[in-house]
């Protein structure tokens, strides 16, 4: 049984996570991945943040490379978090990295650390959505799901629209009732539809193209084709636009089911690409110049030439209008 639960309402986010930070987790949430990005490599190579901004920097900024599938960045910034002290994004980042890694065991561990910790906030941080995700790897369903209503209840009582359409979503991935064996009837895909209903007017680009990667695979089970490609094809062309490739890879392994073929123009360019070398290209297709690619990623004018020599070779290119040209549609 769930004891019950008082939302942490002391401080908002700017109260909790200041003037430069609370922007760049609205980005986040907004779904503007390589923005926030960007910024908060600008803002740790400034080396003003106190303690605790630079603890929750670091904690963005594993979220964001973990949402890009940079691995290696992401482990570094964790071994960082790992001195941090108990301050609760260093126990939510460091959760999210264990789960990258397949241990769910720590990350069910690391993610109730949270609850307590310094700049605790169950919305901001929800860590019980965290842990039910990883608690469902762990085989234990009742209690995922227990945890997935407990953030859900959360939700409805203080939060947003955003934070209602998270849960909404948690609580769908680990309902076990997946057809009519025991409840009667699924309730994994009115909820997904429900979140997508709460998104309409809120822009939340990454959370809604989950959502709709979720619902395409329902759909696919229900045989209504048409529907999935639809939903897939949204969220395809936004995972492109944010290089967002764990996203985009799980999108392609459901097309490809269906028989249908990627939109590889762009996309297949870049997968050739490292990440350093994406992100480049990408900023360089936005029209940015040399030097303000190096000032937003926080590396050298050398580097970003470097990085550009190699996409040119890599692509067959020999300016950045060819580039361009090629990019446009990603």
């Amino acid at each position: 049984m769930v004891p019950l639960l008082l939302l942490t309402v002391a401080a908002s986010p700017h109260e909790l996570l200041g003037a430069r930070l609370a922007p760049v987790h609205d980005l986040m949430r907004r779904g503007h991945v390589r923005a926030a990005v960007g910024e908060l490599v600008r803002l740790r190579a400034g080396g003003d943040l106190d303690a605790d901004g630079s603890a929750v920097a670091a904690a963005l900024l594993a979220e964001g490379h973990l949402a890009q599938g940079d691995l290696g960045p992401a482990l570094a910034l964790g071994d960082e978090l790992a001195t941090a002290g108990d301050h609760a994004w260093v126990h939510h980042a460091r959760a999210e990295l264990a789960s990258a890694v397949g241990d769910p065991d720590l990350a069910v561990e690391r993610f109730r650390a949270v609850d307590g910790a310094r700049a605790a906030h169950d919305l901001l941080l929800p860590w019980r959505a965290g842990a039910a995700l990883a608690l469902v790897r762990q085989g234990e369903r009742a209690e995922a799901l227990a945890l997935a209503h407990a953030q859900h209840d959360l939700a409805r009582a203080a939060g947003t629209p955003y934070d209602v359409a998270l849960a909404l979503r948690v609580l769908a991935t680990t309902d076990p009732t997946t057809d009519a064996t025991t409840t009667g009837s699924s309730e994994r895909a009115p909820r997904l539809c429900e979140a997508l209903a709460l998104l309409a007017d809120v822009e939340a680009t990454r959370l809604r193209a989950q959502l709709e990667t979720d619902l395409a695979g329902l759909r696919l089970l229900d045989g209504d084709r048409d529907a999935a490609v639809a939903l897939l094809r949204s969220a395809e062309a936004y995972a492109a636009s944010e290089d967002l490739w764990p996203l985009q890879s799980r999108v392609r392994r459901l097309l490809d089911r269906m028989g249908e073929v990627p939109d590889r123009a762009g996309a297949e360019a870049l997968a050739v690409l490292t990440a350093a070398e994406r992100r480049v290209a990408l900023l360089a297709v936005e029209g940015l110049g040399n030097r303000q690619i190096a000032e937003q990623l926080g590396v050298t004018v050398k580097a970003v030439e470097g990085n550009l020599s190699r996409v040119y070779r890599k692509l067959g290119l020999c300016s950045r209008r060819g580039l361009v040209a090629l990019l446009a549609s990603v």
